[in-house]
């Protein structure tokens, strides 16, 4: 019998109201389209085209660089007008491949192509998935065709669909579930494939009762994938949660997910290996979300890989009437990143555009005291750390008791901590640069 939650946690509105019923649109971008080159964990694809190069819809721009790293598809035909450095998400510039967009969107030969799963070995599979590009779409980025790969494929016991989705305002999967349900089980058991002594998980929250449905019925007849109905609590949608919940194990610091006999991956992943598999489509858009009090038209759109944030604002009605827009969210508000402009460009891992009138850190910042020592932010962690304690290391800069003492560098950066911290405290935020400061000492 699966548990219904996880220790810790917060329960925020989740404010789906925006957005939630709000069935996908098609976008197709109107100007030139970018494509980062380290849109994944590991090291950044290596460009295999140059400035000047005609280019067609699902060809592939650059190369994976490295075991740790995955193949950028172009998601429009034209001309590569560049490869220079643009900007990004958190605002550095990073390298990029730039392509003026012809609005044609001609395909490369062979996409589209049916291609029948049984009939493919595990191995024409993983390579079906790599040459697709596929990483994972929840936010993490790690590429996928390593993530089923596992030395101890024998042994994993659970392959788990990641349909949380507790990010507030966040509705692109719960779309995907409602609208995409068998698909998302094919792509489920396309992955059982690799894991023969498996069964097969969807994991969704209850306030998704549609999503929840649909995925109930094309499930129903299937012999080793489920359904599994949980509470909802941020932040279920945590690697860690989730295995605890289904597998009830306990997946200790520094462990993998495969070492439990475990293997997770998002609900818009798992349908782009379905895409990729069965229909030779290598990752070209993705599900996306605009939301927030500050838009005009919240909206759940399918977009493609490369378009500016600016473009998709733009197909949501721009800011709404009268509003006066405190910050700009790559994400949602618990673990997205606060944008300084919208020129930067989706990436696979980018899943929604968060739109506010409050800028609940300024708030914050205005009403932040001294540590309290009252012990909440130690109640709420999901991973069971202490950030109470974390915190006074980082603010000492004492690294070695932060890494080796607390397990700071465990942290997931889900902002349940700061979430209910009386003290305002800007817990979160203070760990992400710790962690980023011991990393870039390590590289040195």
């Amino acid at each position: 019998m699966y548990r219904k939650t996880f220790h810790g946690g917060v329960h925020p509105k989740d404010q789906k109201e925006y957005s939630r019923n709000a069935s996908y649109q098609s976008y197709l971008p109107k100007g030139d389209l970018i494509f980062q080159l380290n849109q994944h964990i590991g090291k950044p694809a290596k460009p295999v085209v140059k400035k000047g190069d005609l280019v067609l819809a699902g060809q592939v721009i650059a190369e994976a660089d490295g075991f740790v790293s995955a193949n950028i598809v172009s998601s429009c035909s034209g001309k590569v007008k560049a490869i220079e450095k643009r900007i990004n998400v958190l605002g550095t510039s990073t390298q990029a491949i730039v392509i003026e967009n012809d609005g044609q969107y001609t395909l490369a030969e062979g996409i589209g192509q049916e291609t029948d799963y049984h009939k493919l070995t595990g191995q024409e599979i993983l390579a079906k998935i790599k040459a697709a590009g596929i990483i994972g779409l929840g936010g993490a980025g790690f590429p996928t065709h390593v993530k089923l790969a596992p030395k101890n494929a024998d042994q994993i016991q659970y392959v788990i669909a990641n349909g949380a989705e507790c990010e507030p305002y966040i509705t692109c999967d719960d779309q995907l579930m409602r609208s995409k349900a068998s698909e998302i089980v094919e792509g489920m058991k396309i992955m059982l494939k690799l894991f023969p002594n498996a069964e097969g998980v969807i994991l969704i929250e209850e306030n998704k009762p549609e999503a929840i449905e649909a995925m109930q019925k094309a499930c129903s007849g299937e012999a080793k994938v489920r359904v599994h109905a949980v509470h909802t609590k941020y932040p279920q949608g945590g690697e860690r949660s989730i295995i605890t919940v289904v597998a009830g194990k306990h997946l200790k610091l520094g462990m993998l997910p495969a070492d439990v006999g475990c293997v997770v991956d998002n609900v818009a992943t798992i349908y782009a290996i379905y895409r990729a598999v069965c229909k030779s489509e290598p990752l070209m858009e993705r599900g996306f979300t605009v939301s927030g009090d500050g838009v005009k038209n919240p909206c759940n759109l399918m977009v493609k890989i490369g378009t500016p944030f600016s473009e998709v604002l733009e197909a949501a009605g721009g800011i709404k009437e009268g509003a006066d827009v405190k910050k700009l969210i790559c994400g949602g508000p618990m673990m997205g990143f606060a944008m300084a402009n919208l020129n930067a460009a989706i990436c696979k891992n980018n899943n929604a555009l968060t739109v506010m009138t409050e800028d609940a850190v300024e708030t914050a910042h205005e009403k932040m005291t001294a540590c309290l020592r009252c012990g909440r932010c130690n109640q709420v962690c999901p991973l069971g750390l202490t950030p109470q304690m974390m915190a006074a290391a980082a603010e000492r800069r004492n690294y070695e008791r932060y890494e080796k003492k607390l397990y700071g560098l465990e942290c997931i950066a889900c902002g349940s901590c700061t979430y209910v911290c009386p003290a305002k405290r800007p817990l979160m935020q203070l760990f992400k640069q710790t962690k980023a400061e011991i990393m870039a000492a390590k590289r040195r």
